[in-house]
């Protein structure tokens, strides 16, 4: 593979931006990614879970991309979320993806439903077929909505080995204790270990040597700068930014999920609507108050950025 830049710091989940009857708001979207970029985010990840992706139709998910990657024009890198269970159309998202312009995708072992599993070695074939159709980084997603357990041990020896895994998400529990194996198996193959889980373990995350975060939408300028402060050395600056803002990644990852970037969003006059397509529930009334409450003690840039 090309020499490729290493991608640190946060690269927040776009949300998908709905109308309130479910249709795409290409408009919004727009919207909403430019206030991601100004907020500071390093870059950003399209079409992951906390995207809706799972709602979200093949050709949309191509409008979708297409779009982004236009509106953004190189001005942050852009991940790529490109998971299937087949491993053919897994390699076509991702050339595809590739072509568009994204600077990586980002994928999960291949599953189906609740049960539906593949072996280790299917897994590292499923990453080779991956790897063979891009010349883009792969970030393997790690998270336990797909139910596959993966080994530290299994996934530096696909950083060593295949050749465009060098990028991990890791949101299992005990993640800073898997980063760390990770890290240390894996060596320089493992370019990009990386938290998730909208920030939750972050400071711990990176005391165990994660150099990226792939967070929630919705408040970027209070996240970066901890990532920031942190890799350049300044440990006591990124424990006071994380202590400032854990309040509401707290409540962002406890009781709102995905909806939070897009409730936001909506109460600064960002978006139109923050309507998730059903059959997910919108956000109880109760928990958007909450939600904007904490929010506007920290003067958030969602809350100006369209005033």
């Amino acid at each position: 593979m090309p020499t490729q830049p290493r991608f640190q710091g946060v690269f927040p989940v776009v949300p998908t931006i709905f109308t309130e009857t479910g249709e795409i708001d290409l408009p919004g979207q727009k919207r909403c990614v430019d206030f991601m970029i100004d907020a500071g985010s390093n870059g950003l990840c399209i079409l992951a879970n906390f995207s809706e992706q799972f709602v979200l139709s093949d050709e949309e998910r191509v409008t979708l991309a297409r779009a982004i990657l236009e509106h953004v024009a190189g001005r942050v890198p852009v991940i790529v979320t490109t998971s299937h269970y087949s491993s053919r159309l897994c390699a076509e998202r991702s050339r595809q993806a590739q072509d568009m312009g994204a600077a990586m995708v980002m994928v999960m072992p291949p599953y189906h439903g609740a049960t539906i599993r593949v072996a280790e070695p299917g897994i590292e074939q499923f990453f080779r077929a991956v790897s063979d159709a891009i010349t883009i980084p792969i970030m393997i997603q790690d998270a336990p909505v797909s139910g596959t357990p993966l080994s530290a041990a299994f996934l530096a020896r696909l950083a060593r080995e295949v050749e465009a895994v060098a990028y991990f998400k890791i949101e299992t529990p005990f993640a800073a204790n898997k980063l760390r194996d990770l890290i240390t198996q894996g060596g320089e193959h493992v370019v990009g270990p990386w938290d998730g889980e909208e920030a939750i373990t972050l400071l711990a995350d990176l005391d165990a040597g994660a150099t990226g975060a792939m967070t929630g939408g919705g408040y970027p300028d209070g996240l970066a700068p901890i990532v920031r402060d942190y890799l350049a050395g300044d440990r006591d600056a990124a424990q006071r930014g994380y202590d400032r803002w854990l309040p509401l990644i707290n409540y962002e990852n406890r009781q709102c999920g995905l909806l939070a970037a897009k409730a936001l969003m909506q109460a600064g006059g960002i978006i139109a609507s923050d309507a998730p397509r059903a059959p997910i529930a919108p956000l109880h009334p109760a928990t958007r108050t909450g939600l904007i409450e904490i929010a506007r003690r920290l003067d958030p840039l969602a809350l100006r950025w369209a005033k």
